[in-house]
């Protein structure tokens, strides 16, 4: 499993999630399944993990354990899954590490990294999805693209960038990440240019798969889905994602905007366990490069 990816915080996030060794938890992301391995030892024969993903690459990892259910579906309907499992009084933990798994990066024609110049620009995390990021540098509108780079990448001269797509595009197909970093070239700086095309990536990525709008529906399914005193851990990797995890522990829903009874009290179903985020050591990032910009976030469902 540690081929296909390296789990990131693991000890602290898994510490971090059982309060019951005989408790029914979640492992929203299985990936290379590191997580729900680790989860599953430390639980007892009555214990239960229910783990979700998309990628059916990532679901050929499961490991033959009774005590494991396995779902082929986005970790966005968590809660019906975790109603149709039979446990409609909620569960007692659920992990999410939203990072893409080294897998992913690794395997060229998925077209997840600029590394591999002659893979298709494809990023769908599921790969029967319609979408791809081939089609989005194809189709959408300049001002649309430049939207998804300034908004999902964060990226410095998106409007230039998305310029040059569009111009690109109308001289040949943008099919391969090659392609897209040949058209986007003029805009990189000449030392650095790798963090600005990681960054274009993952404005692509994200629209791709739909991210944000799918983080937003398993914040809002994860709480429901909790017992009270349940924890809910997140992993994340970048600054949209996280500052959505943050605000909606401290305010219940991801734009961070007080809601106030009648009394002044913050409409918030989850408190914050830990008020700084937890992050990788030292020599973890030595280890795993990937790790360096993780952020471990634990709340706890009000009682």
């Amino acid at each position: 499993m540690s081929e296909y990816h390296n789990p990131v915080l693991l000890d602290e996030s898994i510490s971090a999630l059982i309060s019951n060794p005989s408790g029914i938890y979640a492992d929203a992301t299985f990936g290379g399944g590191g997580h729900t391995a680790e989860l599953l030892s430390r639980l007892s024969d009555d214990g239960r993990v229910i783990a979700f993903d998309r990628d059916s690459d990532a679901i050929k990892n499961k490991p033959d354990d009774p005590r494991l259910t396995l779902i082929h579906n986005n970790f966005r309907f968590i809660q019906n899954y975790v109603l149709a499992e039979g446990y409609p009084e909620g569960i007692d933990g659920i992990l999410a590490d939203l990072g893409v798994s080294s897998h992913q990066f690794d395997t060229a024609d998925r077209g997840f990294s600029f590394r591999y110049e002659d893979a298709p620009l494809d990023m769908r995390m599921n790969v029967k999805a319609s979408l791809t990021a081939a089609d989005i540098v194809k189709t959408y509108s300049q001002e649309d693209l430049e939207k998804i780079l300034r908004i999902y990448g964060e990226v410095d001269g998106s409007r230039n960038i998305a310029r040059l797509i569009v111009s690109a595009r109308e001289k040949g197909d943008i099919i391969t990440t090659g392609d897209l970093d040949k058209a986007v070239g003029p805009a990189l700086p000449k030392f650095g240019d790798h963090k600005v095309l990681a960054k274009i990536y993952q404005a692509l990525r994200i629209e791709v798969n739909q991210e944000m709008r799918s983080l937003e529906k398993f914040l809002e399914g994860a709480t429901a889905a909790l017992k009270p005193g349940g924890k809910l851990v997140m992993i994340t990797y970048h600054s949209l994602e996280d500052r959505m995890v943050k605000n909606w522990i401290k305010t219940g829903n991801v734009e961070g905007e007080l809601v106030k009874d009648v009394y002044g009290r913050v409409h918030a179903p989850l408190k914050a366990v830990n008020r700084k985020p937890i992050l990788p050591t030292e020599e973890e990032i030595a280890s795993n490069t990937r790790a360096r910009s993780a952020k471990l976030r634990i709340a706890e469902k009000e009682s």
